[in-house]
């Protein structure tokens, strides 16, 4: 079981550039990538979004890469000298207007914004041989991050879902007498309305029958243990199960309230409250999983 939550961070120098890579992941219902690139790099980009997209299957990855030329030839980065001059001859013109000095330093340019920058873009053959190789040892690290939480959400998992399990058994051990104590109400009901009834006429047997039919929770009970065994499956696949695990969650919800609203019994619906209150914290787990 992984998580889908981590960070992971990889380096790599070569003869050319020497790249950074930080890779952090976050909850999503679908695989995401999002790519923060220094400029000149976005030819790569389709290149490290596939990288990155054969890591996950759910969850959003950011990407960030740093990367410094090692060879300074082998960067492409100019001031755009007629912008320079333009900016320059507009603050002496300013100077002489107002009588001061507002001759541009070196220290003034480096503080340039970027328009006043050339980015021929460096060469993808330079400068994947750095980033890929970063990418890859920082996705290995994610992933690792994201087992190790997953391991933390299996365990977590397991116990919450031993609670259920339990409560559904003694849930199972009452569910018997609820159809005898709802004929013992209705007949009761009845006899305090006044009304006289032979307790042997078929169609107050029917009647009754049919009542106490629809407080029966057998279904429920069996559908319940078999989305259990179900559930501890997917605690121990190996393939992301995020998505089934989600679905389960949903089913085991349906089966506690159809309970809650056919058996009417106190020891049930407390139960049951008790039951649907540790399966909200279960969806929650649920939704860091893979």
């Amino acid at each position: 079981m992984q998580s889908m939550t981590g960070f992971g961070r990889g380096e790599k120098t070569t003869a050319l550039f020497h790249a950074e890579v930080e890779v952090a992941s976050v909850n999503r219902k679908q695989a995401e990538v999002a790519l923060s690139l220094p400029r000149g790099l976005g030819e790569l980009e389709p290149t490290l979004r596939k990288i990155a997209l054969t890591a996950i299957s759910r969850g959003r990855i950011n990407v960030t890469v740093k990367l410094t030329a090692v060879d300074e030839s082998a960067s492409n980065l100019q001031i755009d000298l007629g912008k320079a001059k333009a900016l320059q001859h507009a603050f002496n013109k300013l100077g002489e207007e107002l009588g001061q000095d507002f001759t541009l330093t070196p220290q003034d340019f480096l503080r340039l914004p970027d328009q006043f920058l050339i980015e021929s873009g460096y060469q993808a053959e330079d400068v994947l041989p750095a980033v890929q190789p970063a990418l890859e040892k920082a996705l290995a690290e994610l992933l690792t991050m994201r087992g190790q939480e997953g391991q933390a959400l299996q365990t977590d998992l397991a116990t919450r879902l031993a609670t259920l399990e339990q409560l559904t058994q003694e849930v199972s051990e009452l569910a018997p007498t609820v159809p005898a104590r709802q004929r013992e109400l209705l007949l009761q009901r009845l006899n305090e309305a006044g009304l006289e009834l032979d307790p042997g006429d078929e169609r107050v047997l029917k009647e009754i029958a049919l009542f106490c039919d629809r407080c029966d929770i057998s279904e429920e009970l069996t559908r319940l243990a078999a989305h259990f065994t179900r559930f501890r499956e997917f605690l121990t696949a190996t393939e992301p199960v995020g998505r089934p695990l989600d679905f389960l969650c949903q089913e085991l919800n349906r089966e506690f309230n159809t309970i809650g609203s056919k058996a009417n019994n106190s020891a049930i619906a407390h139960r049951i409250v008790t039951s649907k209150t540790e399966l909200e914290k279960i969806r929650e787990q649920v939704q860091n999983v893979e």
